[in-house]
């Protein structure tokens, strides 16, 4: 018929399948039927099969694909067609113009075959889950790569037209492509730390701006969608501590910011503890913190106060998850106040320090014994009379240091301005040397006087 569509499939083959079966005639409109009906199935076995072959991100479809659409279909699929190995065609001749293909059968010797050993018994499915990372540390377990293969991995080039074999060539073998922030915080979040930096910056004393950073500091507080930003709040703290050392409101924002993001009991900021400490260290120890004067002053001990109270609160949360952070800090600080070359403003740091990350063990074993020989030192800067605030505090927070080891210190008994007897006072004074023994002897604290001098037994 004219009208009819036009036959993809050869209806010849429908008769021959129809003869194979014991059907010797098939009128016209029945071949034609079939053939259609057959037309419509493989195309639907292509359309499932090159689902498959988008979905594997490959542009060769190949016979797992058409197996898979078979499945798909509940269709019983076709076996021996799927080989690791590439198909041999063979071309035969039927007649002029008529080429037959045909897949060449491998031809194998069954005395190789039969004498071949047999291949090991395959293991039984099984299942198993290892951890990737732990709190974002990888552990080094046989499934997990190994450093070596980490960076090598680093070094392979990426990207979707990534050619290995070409960069080479090219000499550009060592190229990694890393994402930038915006690939990985959402765009709400980046707003929102752009608008954080604004607030928290803004020096401005109008009470609107005020209001402003302290929202913007309760807002890290207690804002629970936070975790994604905690390394770039971190980062953005180190290099505003690093390029403002000259600039007191800002590394005081600095520390309120990482007071916050401490506080926000949502945030999981364990791995990143040993950044945090660093730059609250060089508020706390730092030789030249804001300008010189002495406005500035008063300021400058008011931020290392807030840096070691810092220090004490990061040494009591995360000790467990940080084991070694509170000696380090304790060791940082213990060499610093062992330095001679230092200046009184870091000595008193140190000293703040010392208490704040080792607490009352700490000034035991470490401040006391050491007091005797400190005492050149504060000599000569009580005879520096530039040196008078400077001199005042630290000798101010050597002694709060020395008074903590006790709770009992309001309950004492003076005894004409001495610790029980003279004998005790100045064994006092012998420990801890003349500056600091004589203003201790002075408190006419009984029992700290005691615990001083049992400190001095146990050394």
């Amino acid at each position: 018929m004219a009208g009819d569509p036009k036959l993809v499939w050869n209806p010849d083959n429908v008769r021959d399948v129809a003869e194979s079966v014991g059907i010797s005639s098939l009128n016209e409109e029945a071949v034609r039927a079939l053939s259609q009906e057959v037309e419509y199935r493989v195309g639907q076995v292509i359309v499932e099969a090159m689902r498959f072959m988008y979905a594997g991100k490959r542009t060769v479809l190949g016979t797992q694909d058409i197996s898979q659409a078979l499945k798909v279909l509940d269709v019983e699929p076709l076996y021996g067609y799927e080989s690791t190995r590439p198909l041999r065609f063979g071309e035969a001749s039927l007649g002029p113009g008529q080429p037959l293909f045909y897949i060449e059968d491998e031809e194998v010797d069954f005395e190789k075959l039969i004498n071949a050993p047999l291949p090991k018994v395959p293991r039984d499915m099984s299942f198993t889950a290892h951890w990737l990372a732990v709190e974002g540390v990888q552990p080094s377990i046989p499934q997990n790569p190994t450093t070596a293969e980490a960076r090598a991995n680093e070094l392979v080039p990426k990207g979707p037209g990534a050619n290995p074999a070409l960069a080479a060539l090219a000499g550009n073998d060592n190229v990694s492509i890393k994402p930038t922030v915006k690939q990985i915080v959402s765009q709400e979040l980046i707003l929102f730390f752009d608008k954080i930096r604004k607030a928290i910056l803004d020096d401005n004393l109008d009470p609107e701006a005020v209001l402003y950073r302290k929202s913007a500091f309760e807002s890290v507080r207690s804002d629970p969608g936070l975790q994604q930003l905690v390394p770039y709040f971190i980062q953005f703290v180190a290099e505003k501590v690093t390029h403002c050392l000259d600039n007191l409101f800002v590394l005081q924002q600095m520390m309120e910011l990482d007071l916050a993001l401490i506080e926000n009991p949502t945030l999981f900021v364990d791995p990143y503890v040993a950044n945090i400490v660093p730059p609250i260290i060089t508020c706390l120890l730092g030789r030249k913190i804001g300008r010189d004067g002495a406005d500035n002053m008063k300021e400058q001990y008011q931020l290392r106060d807030f840096a070691a109270s810092l220090i004490e609160k990061i040494t009591k949360k995360y000790h467990k998850s940080n084991q070694e952070l509170q000696a380090r800090i304790t060791r940082t600080c213990l060499k610093y106040f062992l330095d001679p070359g230092r200046t009184l403003s870091e000595h008193y740091g140190a000293i703040r320090g010392i208490r704040s990350s080792g607490g009352v063990p700490a000034i035991v074993t470490l401040v006391l014994p050491n007091l005797k020989a400190y005492e050149v030192i504060l000599v000569k800067a009580q005879n520096d009379r530039q040196n008078d605030e400077p001199f005042r505090m630290l000798l101010g927070t050597i002694i709060h240091a020395i008074t903590s080891i006790t709770t009992e210190a309001k309950d004492t008994e003076m005894t004409n301005g001495t610790n029980g007897n003279a004998a005790e006072a100045s064994q006092v004074e012998e420990y801890l040397g003349t500056v600091i023994g004589s203003r201790i002897v002075a408190l006419g604290n009984h029992k700290l006087n005691m615990a001083i001098l049992e400190s001095r037994e146990k050394q």
